[in-house]
């Protein structure tokens, strides 16, 4: 993800870590955004853990599933799920955590030339 950035100037990426798949999100928020600093290089935004599914959904993640179901309805199956977001919040793709940054950078192109 961290090479998209450099590569479609205007697209922000938002990280939103999760604890509620297999507990790969263990540590507190500091933790995980000095992993995400070190190993991976991220420089885009690393909010603070949130929950993505029932019982308390926080509230982007409401509006991300309801504007855009996916293969399970609105339930996110795994960590990297991606939403495509316009600069207005209009969601405009869904992609499963099985999708590479690599596949979706001819939406993202498609969506910044617009």
């Amino acid at each position: 993800m961290v090479h998209l950035c450099s590569f479609f100037p205007g697209l922000e990426i938002l990280a939103f870590p999760c604890n509620q798949f297999g507990m790969q999100e263990p540590g507190s928020n500091e933790d995980i955004k000095q992993f995400a600093c070190t190993r991976y290089k991220s420089e885009f935004p690393n909010f603070n853990k949130v929950d993505v599914n029932e019982p308390f959904t926080t509230p982007v993640y409401q509006f991300l599933k309801s504007s855009a179901g996916g293969f399970l309805g609105d339930l996110i199956k795994w960590n990297f799920e991606k939403f495509l977001v316009d600069k207005n919040g209009k969601v405009i793709e869904r992609y499963p955590p099985t999708m590479s940054p690599f596949q979706i950078e001819k939406d993202i192109q498609m969506l910044l030339a617009a």
